[in-house]
């Protein structure tokens, strides 16, 4: 088993790093934020997957991630993307734990409830205070630099299908892989034992509340992470970001790639971008075709897209 898992993380892997050679520029521009929404989820699924927390608010994080850039390198001047999503991550774990605090006191509805009380605090607030946020029209972000390079040489879509790409994706790698760890610790089947009986778990001297309060800050660092490579791609940092309905996005792919599976939210950013773009370019009505397909992936593949290919995958194999 851990051997398929190892095979295909690298076809995965190398598969996005070839795409460069074989996709026009357009379409690369559409992979980025699969790949930052694939890192945002990474973090989600923490919570939602694996701890039994399901947070309508959690867009606040990569709002949080994506003004961080956006404050860091047009206000403050820092072009380097490593302090950068360092700093945001940060600002984003300081801004989770309060929020966590109150929040995993509590589950289900309740805890759901919350969260998105918290996230239409924090979009109120980059909406109205324009002297500090910039109201509706946001903040620019200015291009980072890599390792120490500006790549100067290189115009803005040059640098996003470029140098930029690769960066991002070789960090939902090494973010991927630290995930992986951090599920398959004794802190990971903490979350699950937690998840599946809390009272049993507490009663077993598991520290529930502690360990969710971790599970969330390390989710909002991660959404935080995407949140960033977010603004650097379309060069702004706008509100919308932390509406409810940005946060619902996030369920929504979590749910379409299958959230009881490790690579279901990573399937379901890449499939959601670029459904979303097909529809976006064959009907005005395309958000009535995106709530369409979550309602037949919940009926009828409740495991989502990896629960699917892995049942074919049992029938192909039993044959």
């Amino acid at each position: 088993m851990k051997t398929a898992v190892g095979v295909f993380v690298l076809a995965a892997l190398a598969t996005l790093f070839a795409l460069p050679s074989v996709l026009s520029a357009y379409y690369i521009t559409l992979v980025l934020p699969a790949v930052a929404y694939a890192i945002a989820l990474l973090g989600f699924n923490l919570l939602f997957g694996y701890t039994g927390l399901l947070s309508f608010g959690h867009a606040l994080y990569v709002a949080v991630g994506a003004y961080g850039a956006a404050v860091l390198s047009s206000k403050l001047g820092i072009k380097s993307f490593e302090l950068v999503l360092l700093l945001s991550g940060a600002a984003a774990v300081a801004a989770a734990i309060p929020v966590a605090l109150l929040s995993v006191r509590y589950e289900k509805i309740f805890f759901g409830i919350l969260t998105l009380a918290f996230g239409m605090l924090f979009h109120s607030f980059l909406f109205k205070f324009y002297d500090i946020t910039g109201g509706d029209t946001g903040i620019r972000v200015l291009r980072p630099s890599l390792f120490g390079n500006e790549f100067k040489d290189l115009d803005k879509t040059a640098f996003l299908v470029g140098p930029f790409y690769y960066y991002c994706v070789g960090l939902l790698a090494i973010l991927g892989f630290v995930m992986w760890r951090i599920v398959h610790s004794p802190f990971g089947l903490h979350l699950v034992a937690s998840r599946e009986n809390r009272r049993k778990s507490e009663y077993l001297g598991v520290r529930v509340r502690f360990f969710r309060l971790i599970a969330f800050s390390i989710s909002a660092f991660y959404c935080a992470v995407g949140g960033a490579i977010l603004a650097i791609n379309t060069g702004q940092a706008d509100p919308e970001l932390a509406y409810w309905t940005h946060s619902g996005e996030l369920v929504f792919m979590a749910v379409l790639g299958g959230f009881a599976n490790f690579f279901g939210p990573l399937v379901g950013a890449f499939t959601f971008i670029f459904l979303k773009s097909e529809l976006m370019g064959l009907t005005q009505f395309w958000r009535f075709w995106l709530g369409l397909t979550l309602i037949v992936i919940v009926v009828l593949f409740p495991r989502g897209l990896v629960g699917v290919g892995q049942d074919l995958w049992t029938r192909l194999h039993k044959r």
